[in-house]
């Protein structure tokens, strides 16, 4: 069973795009999610991050998303130190997870730093969603309710657009001109070819 990464920057559509793709049945992992899981859960992971950022990145044992976010994403250091306690975390639980799957002709990794953390080396195909910066300015503060300023910031830490799609096998087009059920489908087709 190929290995599909499917990434795009903040705000790209990449969620709404693998929704598409678990709907015609193949199987999609979430990075964020199971990250967010992890760091919750396993216990070496939480000592880890907290000798990081310190006891506030928890609060009543869930981790305390919008504190960490705001102390990070104003600090590359600390973002590549947490991101370098994650990454492999997330990595070790994707490789049991596909592992895990029966039949079909593929799996979906949903990751927002495929490429900039490099786990798309250890894939098959990558996908990248994309959107203009306007159009993803607007959908993360009306999703996140952030500033245009807190989301640029973010959009900083990433990736520029254009070089994610330089690294992309497909590319699926979200400003709303193209329907995402076509373009879907269109690559659905090609991998399962």
């Amino acid at each position: 069973m190929y290995k599909i990464g499917i990434t795009g920057g903040i705000g790209a559509g990449k969620s709404t795009v693998s929704f598409i793709f678990s709907i015609l049945g193949i199987p999609h992992y979430n990075a964020d999610r199971r990250a967010r899981i992890l760091m919750e859960n396993e216990e070496s992971l939480k000592d880890r991050i907290k000798s990081l950022l310190g006891e506030e990145a928890y609060r009543e044992g869930k981790l305390n998303s919008s504190w960490i976010a705001d102390r990070v994403f104003s600090d590359p250091w600390q973002l590549n130190k947490l991101n370098g306690i994650v990454h492999p975390a997330v990595e070790k639980d994707y490789i049991q997870w596909h592992q895990d799957q029966d039949g079909g002709h593929y799996t979906l990794k949903e990751a927002a730093l495929l490429f900039d953390a490099g786990s798309y080396l250890k894939l098959d195909a990558t996908i990248v969603v994309t959107a203009s910066e306007d159009i993803r300015i607007q959908r993360v503060s009306v999703r996140d309710g952030l500033t245009v300023q807190q989301v640029r910031s973010r959009m900083d830490q990433q990736w520029p657009e254009d070089r994610r799609i330089l690294m992309a096998d497909f590319i699926i087009d979200n400003n709303g001109e193209i329907p995402l059920v076509t373009q879907v489908m269109k690559i659905h087709e090609e991998l399962k070819a």
